[in-house]
């Protein structure tokens, strides 16, 4: 199982970020909210989504984190130099945690499910959990909480009760401002 770090501070494509993480405990979301934002990099980040080319990193792109607390996933929504939705990842998660130095992470449990703004929706890496399991990288007991925590998360998207789709737009509009552009390098 591989721990995650929200601040990506060993990514060698970026040159130059800025990052930031807030808490928040308010009504609609309690948890950490992180920020990176991409200023400089070697090369963009692509993905091809059935015979789709997508732009997730480039110069100018945000990725926004909502770390839920108590939930076993994470999202990360992916905006473009203009600020367009690219596409929404959600990490499916052991569980979450924060450094000492306040850099939220998660041991991450394989199985991911990508959103597009179009509506399309793919459950990613079921044979990285298989093999996971086959090698006892994980338990069957944490692949079990994987493949329920991504059912839970598909029926939600599919019933529109996802709502990280509308907090992370919002959350960008409102929070972006109050992050500044700390921790830039």
């Amino acid at each position: 199982m591989k721990r995650k770090f929200s601040d990506r501070a060993n990514w060698r494509r970026v040159l130059r970020k800025s990052y930031s993480c807030l808490s928040l405990d308010g009504e609609e979301f309690k948890g950490l909210v992180t920020f990176y934002h991409i200023h400089e990099l070697r090369d963009p980040l692509w993905k091809e989504y059935n015979g789709r080319r997508l732009c997730l990193a480039d110069r100018g792109y945000l990725w926004m984190q909502h770390f839920p607390k108590g939930e076993h996933f994470v999202v990360t929504t992916m905006f473009d130099d203009k600020g367009r939705v690219v596409q929404w990842y959600i990490d499916v998660c052991k569980t979450q945690g924060l450094t000492e130095q306040k850099v939220p992470w998660f041991d991450d449990l394989y199985l991911d499910v990508v959103v597009l703004p179009s509506g399309e929706v793919f459950l990613m890496d079921e044979d990285e959990l298989e093999d996971a399991l086959r090698t006892g990288d994980v338990t069957g007991k944490d692949a079990a909480l994987a493949r329920k925590t991504a059912g839970k998360l598909l029926s939600n998207i599919r019933n529109g009760r996802f709502r990280y789709f509308t907090l992370s737009l919002k959350h960008r509009k409102t929070l972006l401002s109050r992050t500044g552009e700390a921790k830039e390098s």
